[in-house]
């Protein structure tokens, strides 16, 4: 994802620092997302794309959607938060261990945000398999 970002900084001729000004998205973010530590939240890749005039799916893809792409119903996203508030409890509880450390606030937001994405494009692909007539691509 992050080679997408960058994609659009060179057609922008912008830097990560102006975007990060701009946008409000930490700089420490952008840097922790280019080493792979970390995957910022949906909300906060929404502002990227937003300043970018790009789609989510595009900054997190490279491709752009097309008209006929399922979209998440609010009863989706509720049962998507559901999911992550479940298993958010279970992440914070002692003991969760990575390499022998306690696992950090930043990596379990980390492991958070990658479930919500996972599960929107997983209930996308679900929608186009089970309702195929509905997102046919022509």
């Amino acid at each position: 994802m992050y080679e997408i970002f960058e994609k659009l900084l060179k057609e922008h001729g912008v830097t990560a620092y102006r975007v990060a000004k701009e946008t409000g998205v930490t700089t420490a973010t952008l840097t922790s997302w280019k080493q792979g530590k970390y995957t910022p939240k949906p909300e906060k890749m929404q502002k990227i794309a937003d300043y970018f005039g790009v789609s989510l799916t595009y900054l997190m893809t490279g491709k752009e959607e097309t008209e006929k792409e399922p979209k998440l119903k609010p009863k989706d996203q509720k049962d998507i938060k559901e999911i992550l508030a479940n298993t958010e409890q279970l992440l914070k509880q002692d003991g969760l261990m990575f390499d022998g450390d306690p696992a950090s606030p930043e990596a379990i937001e980390s492991i958070l945000s990658a479930m919500q994405i996972g599960m929107e494009m997983a209930k996308k692909k679900n929608k186009e398999k089970y309702t195929p007539k509905k997102y046919k691509k022509d």
